[in-house]
């Protein structure tokens, strides 16, 4: 073994240190060089043992949360076994470290909290930033997730529990999209909450305040937009879950400032145009002769509607006919002129008078009557809204086209506007299903039908990484298109099951590097990114790998 600088940690400072801890897998020579002999136990395990171990701690486990607990536990104590773990067993586990189970771990926080992950940003931080950025900086920070907690999943405002998100996330960019952790940042802007059970709360570990908001806001964002300049210049921003008015803001505001993204606006974009061009393989059609109907028009529907549109201009459709072709239905009715429309962002798709009536629709109809008139072929559901999809409207889906596609996405699973055995029964098993959380496959006589599960954990790895790779100033749609378009060649060759419109998380780590490498290559297409060829994009892919194994403790020092 090489001689070790004399700061390295020894003893228990090197157990106390998740990076550097392996547990029993140190070796007798190494216990004996670091000041470990007679602090572990006697046996010398294998990163194999160790993951064989742990995969029965977890299966010991029958509730979600205590699954998710002991991961975390797991990634406190030694972090490179919790990758290894994770990565080998993401069907099974990444809807533990995220949605669903992380949901629940988001609302009971608090209660569950052992050591802090990230940075937790406060109004008391104003004036400060540039040095609570330098305080998290333990390495070279190039991936940064950050949420205000005020509309996580569809749960709504969480305060600090919402760093369970920008903390999932992340873990999925290292298992994913083989990133090291050491480059990736999750940070809270913890506002405050106006979530009454949290203030009331008195084990509530976050700001108890009511939530800040307007100049005050807007002020402690620009501030800590400022920082990550100064501090991680060559980061990539990811917003996460912030409330839909501020979500579109802010990323308008800042996405030719810093390299930055919303993944709930264009990664839910990208995931679910990626899913219809799925279905559209399987049924030979075109996007051009399909007629989407949103139900939701929040920061996921408008998103994709925003996506597809661009997708259809790219297509050659005019404006005029692409208009014609996505019809929103929120609260009040269907987007349509003449009604009163405040959210600013939900404009550019309403409806025209002339538009509305050349399609058929009109602003006072009921779901139901929607697509009764419009007949469309697409139905995607972003509403929070469990059962909206009933059997009426899912029979007349399945009397509308051969083959609907129906996208009940709304998380967690509760909230799906249908599950995926009533989209089937209710279509003859015609239908093309897809839903945002996972749902087991559904069996229909003879038929056993798989259900993809359009989960932006196929877009957002490979985006960040994508982003690195070509070392893009900024992120425009563009760069999603390609994602989607590479999630949907991936699945062409990768589906999980007959008909299924996404891979399974288990080639995750495949889909993120095919993601990545279309969305560099339209970079350098566009002009926007490093002039790299092919080859030269996949050698800074390599070069970005990290494995979850057990590195020579020379090379760690």
């Amino acid at each position: 073994m090489a001689t070790l600088d004399p700061k390295f940690p020894k003893g228990t400072a090197l157990l106390a240190q998740p990076r550097l801890n392996r547990d029993a897998a140190f070796t007798q020579a190494e216990r004996e060089a670091l000041g470990l002999a007679g602090l572990l136990p006697h046996a010398v395990f294998t990163i194999e043992q160790q993951e064989a171990l742990e995969t029965e701690h977890l299966a010991a486990k029958t509730d979600p949360v205590e699954k998710y607990v002991g991961l975390i536990a797991l990634l406190e104590r030694n972090e490179t076994l919790f990758y290894r773990v994770l990565a080998n067993h993401l069907e099974a586990l990444a809807p533990i470290i995220y949605t669903p189970t992380v949901g629940l771990a988001c609302q009971q926080y608090s209660h569950i909290f052992r050591r802090p992950h990230g940075l937790y940003l406060t109004p008391d931080d104003a004036g400060c930033m540039i040095e609570r950025l330098c305080n998290a900086a333990e390495a070279e920070v190039r991936l940064i997730v950050v949420t205000d907690n005020e509309r996580i999943l569809g749960l709504g405002d969480q305060g600090v529990g919402g760093m369970a998100i920008p903390v999932g996330k992340l873990i999925l960019y290292a298992a994913g999209a083989s990133i090291h952790p050491q480059h990736c940042l999750p940070v809270s802007l913890d506002v405050g909450t106006d979530n009454a059970a949290l203030l009331e709360d008195p084990f509530y570990l976050g700001y108890r305040a009511p939530r800040l908001r307007g100049a005050a806001y807007d002020k402690l964002v620009e501030e800590f937009v400022h920082a990550v300049k100064t501090v991680f210049p060559r980061a990539v921003l990811q917003w996460e879950d912030f409330k839909k008015g501020n979500a579109f803001r802010l990323l308008e505001q800042y996405r030719d400032e810093v390299r930055s993204f919303n993944d709930d606006i264009q990664g839910t974009a990208a995931v679910t145009l990626a899913g219809i061009l799925s279905g559209l393989r399987i049924t030979g059609e075109s996007l051009a002769d399909q007629r989407i109907v949103f139900v939701g028009a929040g920061g996921a529907g408008v998103g994709i509607g925003g996506l597809i549109h661009k997708e259809l201009i790219a297509q050659g459709v005019s404006e005029g006919d692409v208009r014609r072709k996505l019809v929103f239905f929120d609260s009040d009715g269907v987007l349509t002129e003449g009604r009163t429309v405040k959210d600013p962002y939900k404009l550019p798709f309403v409806l025209s008078a002339a538009d509305a009536a050349a399609v058929n629709v009109h602003a006072d109809m009921t779901l139901t009557e929607l697509v009764e008139a419009y007949k469309p072929t697409v139905l995607v559901g972003t509403s929070g809204q469990p059962g909206v999809f009933d059997a009426q409207i899912l029979q007349q889906m399945g009397k509308n086209c051969a083959r609907p596609i129906v996208l009940p996405l709304s998380n967690p699973t509760s909230q799906a506007e249908c599950t995926p055995t009533a989209a089937l029964t209710h279509s003859d098993g015609r239908a093309l299903v897809a839903t945002g959380s996972p749902f087991a496959p559904v069996q229909l006589g003879d038929r056993k039908f798989v259900i993809g599960q359009c989960n932006n954990v196929f877009i957002f790895p490979g985006i960040g990484l994508g982003i690195l790779l070509s070392e893009v100033e900024r992120v425009p749609d563009s760069l999603f298109l390609a994602a989607a378009h590479a999630v949907a060649e991936f699945t062409q060759t990768h589906h999980a099951g007959e008909e299924t419109l996404y891979p399974r998380i288990a080639e995750l780590r495949d889909v993120s590097q095919h993601v990545a490498l279309r969305v560099a290559q339209a970079a350098v297409a566009a002009g926007i990114g490093v002039k790299l060829d092919d080859a030269a994009i996949i050698a800074r892919a390599q070069a970005w790998h990290w494995s979850p194994e057990y590195a020579p403790i020379h090379k760690l020092a």
